[in-house]
């Protein structure tokens, strides 16, 4: 039996969707046990639709990397038990920062966007990537992804009416600047510090964030004397939370928590 006693979820959710990722995540763990929840960004607090009527919206794009992990930060502390922090992409990385805080008891990053400092030059990445840090637009407007760029960036190798299906249910207007704070000191992990289990996942199909990425990632942890762990699942994209195979994912999470 694994060390983990705590039975609080807390969803860090991603750039360019809405918190509603997690709705199928959330029944699932807590037919498990768990109590869950998956709180909105600031200024997101309204569904999808809604969200991408209101593009641009300035309120969104004052959105900032330093001031999301504190809004997550506080969250944390409210609740009754330190939680098991769960996140997705740029959610993935908060989850990474909020472990250097001692804010969970277990973290896992799905398909994370990797701390300061760990780059690739591969091509998915960049051409997912140029569009949202909004080179040359204006910062007060937020950035909506277009379908083409949505196929290409998260869904890229499903169905086109399971693409369709997903953007319409998820996609919704980002902060340039929480993208470009990724690459800042807002971002920064010190790979060394002791930290509670932490598990990164990634997808070998994923645009946004290629393996190597997550991989990488997961290297600069070797000297933390910290409970690590590395898997690459094949076939998934960025859409991961809503691919048919979620489940699975969902499952290797829950084993790997037994066990740590």
């Amino acid at each position: 039996m694994g060390t983990i006693k705590s039975k609080t979820i807390l969803f860090v959710t991603g750039a360019f969707v809405g918190n509603n990722c997690w709705d199928e995540w959330k029944i699932y763990f807590e037919s498990k046990g768990y109590t869950t929840l998956a709180p909105p960004w600031p200024h997101k607090n309204a569904s999808p639709e809604t969200l991408r009527i209101s593009h641009p919206n300035c309120e969104i794009a004052s959105n900032r990397l330093s001031v999301l992990t504190d809004h997550y930060d506080a969250i944390a502390k409210s609740l009754p038990e330190k939680p098991i922090l769960i996140g997705h992409s740029i959610g993935g990385l908060i989850v990474q920062l909020l472990l250097q805080r001692g804010l969970g008891v277990a973290g896992i990053a799905i398909h994370s966007v990797p701390p300061q400092g760990i780059f690739t030059f591969k091509f998915s990445f960049l051409k997912a990537g140029w569009g949202p840090l909004g080179f040359f637009t204006s910062t007060k407007k937020t950035f909506l992804m277009s379908f083409r760029q949505w196929r290409y960036a998260f869904t890229n190798g499903m169905d086109c009416d399971a693409q369709k299906e997903a953007y319409y249910k998820f996609a919704i207007p980002e902060s340039k600047l929480i993208v470009r704070d990724t690459i800042t000191k807002a971002a920064k992990v010190n790979f060394e510090n002791p930290h509670a289990p932490l598990l990164l996942t990634s997808g070998s199909d994923d645009h946004t964030i290629p393996t190597s990425l997550n991989y990488s990632n997961y290297k600069k942890y070797k000297k933390s004397n910290s409970v690590t762990d590395y898997k690459e699942f094949k076939g998934r994209n960025h859409f991961v939370l809503g691919q048919p195979t979620w489940k699975e994912d969902a499952d290797y999470i829950l084993n790997w928590l037994a066990k740590v």
